[in-house]
């Protein structure tokens, strides 16, 4: 169904537009953006873009602070973290999988994310064994974004060995694994179950890594998907890199680009650990670097280049991944201030075009994050989707008579919460601060989150 907002203030790609009515059609796409019928009565206050969350596991979610206890080795790191994930994964059912995707992405809109990309391996049962519906899972994501109403991306994930040595999958990875020719009648399966999902949903794929994943295998994902969005984990690990380096020759961000031509439908997740260039060669390719600072904070896995990188023309959106934390505000916060830490400047990630650092950084990774998702979205104007947030006139630390300084007052210093609505695709998903399902959706996430502890 159709709709309209009036707004103060609205970022427009061409800046900001005071007393502004948005309007768009029952498909969820803006139809004008102009002042005819502002309606002061009923007015928000801040009006930007929404922001997709390009890369997340949802089902992590649940297992925050299960990983925040050294370890006896005394050297706690990525991979000591995944043993305890593994662990996780065994007492998952598919109602939990439902039941905890969609309370992320009920966060993930109260916190100003109007779209989720799912990076899904969790296909099978604890133990390996097979669903007698392939796409059980997949169903499951589906059905929480129904409930959710976010905008939605699935990436179904093939994962069929244990590392480049072509070892076979641990006992922790057997959810995951796929052959090439079983990860194609997946494939099949979840194209048949997304036949009934909104306009707005997207089918891409997602080869996890170079690890996890023969030439054979990413050869396999591009034909299944030739059009939609192909997402990878590369180079989030040192050791990840040495690996690669030693069997493929090349460093992973380097084979992706050279020998396997990783181009704009492409993004590249973390992207952590890369060469001068690489950043270059990255940034020109126009892959989108999918970054997810807070946890790759919390993994201790290192500081993405991300001022050479958009100094060279790249294009990046922002993930929540683990779901440690779902914080929009805090993702981009993380990302500008990991590099004034790294390179003891401030204000890093803006440009010459007379833009706050907040505004630069939100919009960047609005624009970014849509091109990631294959979402048509990321800017507030005729044609895109209606993906808008609102930020609340009644927060005090955000009442300033300039928009820009309102942006980077959520961004690098409010606490409490800052958004008040939330449309996706012209769904009202948010008001007045909190989901249209919130009860439900939080009761149901309390049961499951005691049925786990019960279970661990």
């Amino acid at each position: 169904m159709g709709g309209k907002i009036s707004a103060r203030q609205v970022l427009t790609p061409a800046g900001w537009l005071a007393d502004a009515v948005v309007s768009w059609d029952d498909d969820g796409c803006i139809t004008s953006v102009d002042g005819g019928g502002f309606d002061e009565a009923t007015a928000v206050g801040t009006l930007v873009p929404g922001v997709a969350n390009l890369h997340t596991h949802s089902f992590q979610r649940a297992m925050a602070g299960l990983a925040e206890t050294r370890g006896p080795s005394g050297a706690d790191d990525f991979w000591s973290w995944r043993e305890v994930m593994y662990r996780f994964l065994g007492v998952l059912t598919p109602e939990h999988i439902e039941v905890i995707a969609a309370q992320v992405q009920m966060d993930m809109a109260e916190a100003g994310f109007t779209a989720s990309a799912e990076f899904h391996y969790l296909h099978h049962q604890p133990g390996g064994a097979r669903f007698a519906d392939m796409a059980e899972t997949s169903r499951r994501i589906m059905a929480a974004s129904e409930t959710s109403g976010i905008g939605l991306t699935h990436l179904p994930v093939l994962y069929s060995r244990g590392g480049l040595d072509d070892r076979p999958l641990s006992e922790g990875q057997a959810r995951f694994g796929c052959t090439p020719d079983e990860f194609a009648k997946l494939y099949e399966a979840i194209v048949d179950a997304a036949r009934d999902m909104p306009s707005d949903f997207r089918l891409g794929i997602a080869p996890h890594s170079l690890r996890a994943v023969s030439r054979d295998g990413l050869d396999a994902c591009r034909e299944l998907c030739p059009d939609g969005p192909i997402h990878i984990h590369a180079a989030e690990q040192v050791k990840e890199v040495e690996e690669v380096s030693a069997h493929l020759g090349a460093r992973p961000v380097r084979y992706l680009l050279d020998a396997v031509g990783a181009g704009a439908r492409w993004c590249l997740i973390h992207a952590t650990h890369v060469d001068d260039g690489e950043v270059t060669d990255l940034a020109r390719s126009g892959a989108v670097a999918g970054l997810c600072p807070t946890t790759e904070a919390n993994l201790g896995d290192g500081i993405f280049p991300a001022q050479t990188f958009l100094a060279a023309g790249g294009s990046f959106g922002v993930g929540s991944d683990s779901n440690i934390r779902i914080s929009l505000a805090e993702e981009l916060r993380m990302l500008e201030v990991s590099q004034r830490l790294a390179l003891r400047q401030r204000a890093v990630l803006t440009d010459d075009a007379n833009r706050s650092n907040g505004r630069n950084l939100l919009e960047r990774a609005a624009a970014g994050g849509a091109k990631a998702i294959g979402r048509n979205a990321g800017g507030i104007e005729t044609g895109m989707l209606a993906d808008l947030v609102a930020l609340s006139d009644e927060t005090p630390f955000l009442d300033w008579p300039t928009p820009d300084h309102r942006l980077d007052a959520w961004i690098f210093g409010a606490e409490e919460k800052a958004v008040s609505d939330v449309w996706s695709a012209g769904r009202h998903i948010v008001t007045e601060g909190n989901h249209i399902r919130r009860e439900a959706i939080t009761a149901r996430f309390r049961k499951t989150m005691r049925e786990l502890a019960e279970a661990l």
